[in-house]
C-alpha cells in the first residue's frame, strides 16, 4: 500500500475527483474539508470502493488556528504523508467597493495564509520521504488582473508565484511542487462566488472535475511546474505575456460585468 495523500477541499468538486483517482491510484487519503457529513460518506466510499484508507477531519482552515489542527492531527495518526494538496479556496464576483470585506479577508486567509502554513507545517515530513509532491492549486484567473473578481484573482497570483519560488528552492530535494490553474470547472465555485448571472457563459466552456483532476494528477507526477488543462485555458494563459495588461483588462471586464453597470 502507498503512502498517504493529504487533500483538502475535499469534499466536492476537484479537490473530491482528486482524492478519489489517488485512490484509485492505491494512496491512502487525508480527507480535510469544513463539513463532516460529506467528508464522512466520501471516506466511506473511498474504503469500500478501493480498498485503501481514508481519514478525515471537519475543518475551517479560513480560520486561524485551522492548519494548525490539521498538521497536529496528522501527525497524531503517525502516517508517511507523500503527496499535499492544497485545493482549498474560493472567490467573490462584484466590485471591491461593494463586498463585504470580512469576507474578502477570510477568503484571503483560505486561498493564502492557509495554502502557505499548510505547506511550511507539513514540509518536514514531506522531506522524510525519498520523493514526495505538493500539488497547489491556484487558477486562470492568477495570470491577469480581473476587475469584478479583484481580490480572488490576486490570491491565485500569489499562489502561483509562491508554488514556483518554492519549487525552485527545493529543486534538489525530494519534494516536487506544482500548480494547478484550471479555468472554468463544473464545480460549485461560480454558485458561491455569486457568478450564477453568468452560468450560461461558463456553462459553454466548462471542463469537468474528474478531467481537471486527471490531467492535474498527470502533470504533478511528471513534475510540471504549471499545470493549465484545457487547450484554450492553456493558450489564454500564455497569451497575456504578449498583449498589454490595459487592453485585457478592458476585455476581461465585459466578461464579468456586473449586470446593470
Amino acid at each position: 500500500m502507498k503512502n498517504y495523500a493529504l487533500v483538502t477541499g475535499a469534499s466536492k468538486g476537484i479537490g473530491c475527483e482528486i482524492a478519489l483517482q489517488l485512490a484509485k491510484l492505491g494512496y491512502s487519503l487525508l480527507l480535510v474539508a469544513r463539513n463532516n457529513d460529506e467528508l464522512s460518506t466520501l471516506a466511506a466510499a473511498i474504503e469500500k470502493d478501493y480498498k485503501v484508507k481514508a481519514l478525515w477531519l471537519a475543518m475551517d482552515l479560513s480560520t486561524a488556528g485551522g492548519p494548525q489542527q490539521v498538521a497536529d492531527w496528522c501527525r497524531k495518526k503517525s502516517v508517511k504523508i507523500e503527496i499535499l494538496v492544497n485545493n482549498a479556496g474560493y472567490g467573490l464576483w462584484g466590485d471591491f467597493d461593494t463586498l463585504d470585506l470580512e469576507a474578502q479577508l477570510n477568503m484571503i486567509n483560505l486561498n493564502i495564509k492557509a495554502h502557505v502554513a499548510l505547506t511550511s507545517l507539513l514540509l518536514p515530513i514531506l522531506k522524510q520521504g525519498q520523493q514526495a509532491y505538493i500539488l497547489n492549486v491556484a487558477s486562470t484567473a492568477a495570470y491577469q488582473a480581473i476587475p469584478t473578481l479583484a481580490v480572488y484573482a490576486a490570491t491565485k497570483s500569489f499562489v502561483l508565484s509562491f508554488s514556483r519560488a518554492l519549487r525552485y528552492e527545493l529543486k534538489d530535494g525530494p519534494v516536487s511542487v506544482s500548480c494547478l490553474s484550471p479555468g472554468p470547472t463544473d464545480t460549485a465555485f461560480a454558485q458561491r462566488a455569486g457568478l450564477d448571472a453568468l452560468k450560461e457563459l461558463a456553462d459553454k466552456f466548462n471542463m469537468s472535475p474528474a478531467v481537471v483532476a486527471k490531467i492535474a494528477i498527470k502533470g504533478m507526477f511528471n513534475r510540471k511546474a504549471e499545470i493549465v488543462p484545457g487547450f484554450l485555458n492553456n493558450a489564454g494563459a500564455k497569451l497575456v505575456s504578449f498583449v498589454p495588461k490595459g487592453f485585457i483588462e478592458k476585455m476581461i471586464s465585459k466578461l464579468y460585468k456586473v449586470p446593470g453597470k
